[in-house]
This record gives structure tokens, sequence and C-alpha cells, in this order.
């Protein structure tokens, strides 16, 4: 495995690759490993000849600071796990080298990025789109894997190649989970064991919903919240509901009937102070 940490050199790399008629593949991560994570680098593995890893902690998406500062930064831990995992070029660059002095130029995916997490985190989806598309200008993709658990986020990096008509083919992962049922996620190491039983109300309303939609067949928009609501309430004391709506996978419009295969449930809630979402396909 290379590791990689200029700009330059990993589009050298790159280009070489693509020269040779391999097929490329990126995982763009932020760090901080995880099984979710592995099954994104499976995928990868699955789908080309070349794979790289991106670990970059992007400031440009964090509307908190100090959320930027507790976003646990495990470098050596991650250099371990690519390996083991057969990655081919973890590309790690400082942010210098991604943002030099007197960088101004943003990307931004109208409407999309203002609803859901666009509207609890100011400005996110446009730090995320930015870094997105450098990492497809630096290491050349022919395909990009992300987790379906960041739903809106992939809704939004599709939307934005095929606006900008960019040769990379956007794969998701369905999400990963820990035996609990709860999601698995870099912010879960700020919850305590106590705050994780609560988180637990996340992936029941979900279970919930696939309930109701397959068991009884309930397929309203409005009963389906309310039982998610209702699930979300239920955690008590320390969980603050953010948001929760059933929307359609293609626009991430509201739908007011399931269409089965092409509807994403989303949800986010603050427990024991910590912001988590979790979303599923219907």
């Amino acid at each position: 495995m290379e590791i990689i940490e200029s700009v330059k050199q990993m589009s050298e790399q790159a280009r070489a690759w693509k020269r040779e008629g391999r097929t490329v593949v990126l995982v763009p991560t932020m760090g901080n490993l995880h099984r979710g994570h592995g099954r994104l680098i499976a995928r990868a593995r699955g789908l080309g000849d070349k794979v790289i890893l991106s670990c970059f902690v992007n400031a440009l998406q964090f509307n908190d600071k100090g959320d930027l500062e507790k976003y646990p930064r495990t470098r050596e831990q991650d250099e371990d796990v690519a390996r083991k995992l057969e990655v081919d070029a973890f590309f790690a660059p400082a942010h210098e080298e991604m943002y030099p002095p007197g960088f101004l130029t943003t990307v931004n995916v109208s409407y999309l990025s203002e609803k859901f997490e666009g509207a609890s985190r100011p400005g996110h989806f446009r730090g995320v789109c930015t870094v997105v598309l450098k990492l497809f200008n630096i290491c050349q993709p022919d395909i990009a894997v992300f987790g379906y658990k960041d739903a809106q986020q992939f809704t939004v990096i599709r939307h934005m190649v095929r606006d900008l008509s960019l040769p990379v083919e956007i794969t998701g992962v369905p999400t990963v989970r820990e035996a609990s049922g709860l999601a698995i996620s870099s912010r879960n190491k700020q919850l305590t064991d106590a705050d994780k039983e609560k988180a637990l109300c996340l992936s029941r309303a979900l279970k919930r919903v696939h309930f109701l939609l397959k068991k009884q067949g309930i397929a309203h928009r409005g009963e389906l919240l309310q039982a998610v609501r209702s699930a979300i309430n239920s955690a008590g004391e320390g969980v603050e509901f953010d948001y929760a709506d059933i929307v359609s996978a293609t626009t991430f419009e509201p739908v007011d009937l399931v269409e089965r295969g092409n509807t994403f449930v989303l949800v986010a809630a603050r427990v024991g102070g910590v912001r988590l979402i979790d979303s599923t396909r219907l």
C-alpha cells in the first residue's frame, strides 16, 4: 500500500493507473475507520483493479468548530486497517494541500443541500461537494463508493456528478450496524453506554417502518412518520428529536405513498448531546 500525502503525487499515480487501463475505485472518508468503512472498501475491491482510500478531515463541511475539534483523528490505526484490507493507495493530504492559501472556490448543489442535514448544518453540503469534487479531480476514479447511512449526502453527490457531467459512477452500500442495531458511526465513540442504549431509538424507528409497511401494508407517509416520532420520543430524557421524513430516493422530495425500492426513511436526533443520523431504504 502506498501512503500518499501530496496532491501532485496522488494525481500522477492515478493517471499512471489509468494509462495502464486499470479501473480505479475511490472510497472517500474522514478517517477513524470502522466496520462500516471496511464494508465500503470490500465493495470497492470487488468493483475495480485499484482502490484509493482518502482519509481527510474536511474542515469545510463543519459549521461547528467544536464538532471539528472533537472529530477523532486515528491516522496510525487507519493506515493499519487500510493495509489489512488491501487498499492500494492511502491518500491523506494536509489541509493546506487540499485548500492552499487564497482558496476561494466552492461547489454547491442548490435546493437538495438546503433541507434536512443542510438546514441543521448550514454550509455542510457545500463543504462536502467541494472536497468530493476535488478528490474526483485528483484521484480520477471510474467509480466512487459511499454509504447509504448518509442518504442525503449520497443523493447530493449523485446529483453533482450528473449535473456536472463527471465521468464517475456512484455506488451505494447499505448501512452497517452494531449487533444492537445502532448504525456504526465515528460519533458513537462520544456516546456513553447509557446514551448508546437510548440511541437505539433511531434504528428501532426504522425497523418499525419496515414492519408497518411489510406486515400491515401501511404505506402512507403520515402514519409512518407518526410511528417514527413515537419511537424516538419513547427513549425519554436525553434524546432531542431533530427531523424525520420519508422521501424519494431520486428527488429527495417527501412522498405521500412509499414506492418500494425508491424511498428513504430519514431520522436525526441528538443523544446525550451527540448528533446522530440514520436512514433506511424501503
